[in-house]
């Protein structure tokens, strides 16, 4: 299984940095997190519940940051495993200053088994994008309630606002949803899926509204015998 992608960030790669490394950032942002702590230098420790395909289950396992460039680049090693399979793998992160801006470019390959692996390979890409891009687009958020405080002038971490939950189990399937159509859909397909489906709504709420006249209009005769 392979991932790889960037994200832009808002915000300096100075404070966006730290945050990649905090594990209370990183649990409020990453879906299905019950558990991320520190265990050790440059590692983490953690308990990450998901759902793929018709595979479920939590997982267990330890996160190592290694040949660390502060505050550029880095190399990530997971190694979780649980009732659903394991998952073992590497992977890169990489922070590249863009003005005012700031952009993660991020690669992987991880080896998965078990049960988990039988929901094709396809389907793995798509839920770890998605775990990915969910978490990244939690930790914007984070970022920039950083930024805010900062701003202010009155930066104290006690008194931030708490951070968005976590995404649930149901907006996880519905990232995941949106990723296979953005995969397997070009952007014209998908325009005019969307148009099918909402003709085929109009469809069956115009054949509702004919049934329901049907209906009355045999009622009303029916009604009309029983009154002779």
């Amino acid at each position: 299984m392979k991932v790889e992608g960037s994200y832009p960030f808002a915000a300096p790669r100075d404070l966006l940095w730290p945050m990649l490394q905090d594990p209370v950032v990183l649990a409020n942002v990453l879906p299905g997190c019950e558990k991320l702590e520190t265990v050790g230098e440059n590692k983490f420790h953690g308990i990450l519940k998901i759902k793929v395909g018709p595979v479920q289950g939590k997982f267990m396992g330890d996160v190592v940051m290694s040949d660390i460039n502060d505050p550029e680049s880095c190399t990530i090693a997971v190694d979780g495993k649980g009732a659903p399979g394991f998952v073992k793998g590497t992977g890169a992160l990489r922070l590249e200053p863009d003005g005012d801006m700031t952009i993660l470019h991020y690669n992987g390959d991880a080896d998965v088994g078990g049960r988990l692996a039988s929901v094709g390979q396809r389907m793995l890409e798509t839920s770890a994008n998605a775990i990915i891009r969910q978490s990244l687009e939690g930790l914007g958020q984070q970022v920039q309630a950083r930024m805010m405080a900062e701003a202010s002038g009155e930066l104290n971490l006690d008194d931030l606002p708490p951070p968005p939950a976590p995404p649930s189990q149901t907006q996880f399937a519905v990232g995941v949803a949106k990723n296979l159509l953005e995969e397997y859909l070009a952007p014209e397909q998908r325009d005019n899926l969307v148009k099918a489906g909402l003709a085929a709504l109009g469809v069956l709420f115009l054949a509702s509204l004919i049934a329901n006249w049907w209906a009355n209009k045999i009622a009303q005769k029916v009604a009309d015998k029983l009154k002779k």
